[in-house]
């Protein structure tokens, strides 16, 4: 590196030295973009084909925090967010839950498709060790997929959990209220889940994905999805479900 700022500093460069700066400026950025490459790794669905044909990539890369607004209970964003961490742990990782609350419910992860002898669920008691738990959690490669609730999350924090998901190479659904939508982000994707009112009675329940951002071209438009009911944070529902996306339209 020293060598590198001398060469510029100098008034004069000969050709053999310019030629060598040049080169070693070309490996460092072939170092850098492999780097990167290595960082974004694949792309992985969303588990909602409408909400993918939206996305830049056709899903969520890897390494990077998608992040899932929504306003109260009973929205549905659970349901979502969790079809996309099941496809994200397809190829035999781990998925990690950040249980705060205590509500996680195991036997709807086995109705998601989710093997329980992939699943680890971890109980934090405060917001500290919950922060500290999902960058140790996202710098692990072993860990394909991490969902988790966050209330408050200053930028110095989100920063560090964007780095260390960049690191392991997982997917982490940070479940966050609408509130936050007028925050700074490092989300690679942010979401807003919006409840709807069912076209039937006995019908499933509707909800409304907003890409508030996506780094693509589609920024601000929506797809409406249908999903059973539900009544549990990690709700009961059927793998088929999540893979039709019976979602009806799309708009700006």
């Amino acid at each position: 590196m020293s060598a590198t700022k001398a060469a510029w500093g100098s008034r004069k460069v000969s050709g053999r030295t310019a030629t060598t700066l040049v080169r070693t400026l070309q490996e460092q950025i072939t170092r850098l973009e492999r780097r990167g490459r290595a960082c974004r790794g694949r792309v992985v669905s969303s588990g909602w084909p409408r909400l993918d044909q939206l996305l830049p990539f056709g899903g969520f890369r890897e390494g990077t925090l998608v992040e899932w607004l929504a306003q109260g209970r009973g929205t549905g964003v659970h349901t979502v967010a969790f079809c996309g961490a099941r496809e994200a742990v397809r190829a035999g990782r781990l998925l990690v839950v950040v249980d705060r609350a205590g509500e996680f419910y195991p036997p709807a992860a086995v109705r998601l498709g989710i093997d329980l002898d992939r699943l680890l669920v971890l109980q934090v008691a405060s917001s500290a060790d919950l922060l500290w738990a999902l960058d140790q959690v996202l710098r692990s490669p072993a860990v394909g997929a991490v969902v988790a609730p966050l209330t408050t999350l200053d930028s110095r924090a989100f920063r560090r959990l964007q780095l260390a998901g960049e690191e392991g190479g997982g997917v982490a659904m940070l479940l966050r209220p609408a509130s936050a939508r007028s925050e700074p982000s490092w989300a690679d994707v942010r979401l807003e889940v919006q409840p709807l009112p069912s076209r039937y009675p006995q019908s499933s329940r509707r909800v409304r994905i907003h890409v508030v951002r996506s780094r693509g071209p589609n920024d601000g438009a929506w797809v409406e999805v249908e999903v059973p009911d539900e009544a549990h944070p990690m709700p009961v529902v059927s793998p088929l479900a999540c893979a039709a996306d019976s979602g009806r339209a799309t708009g700006t």
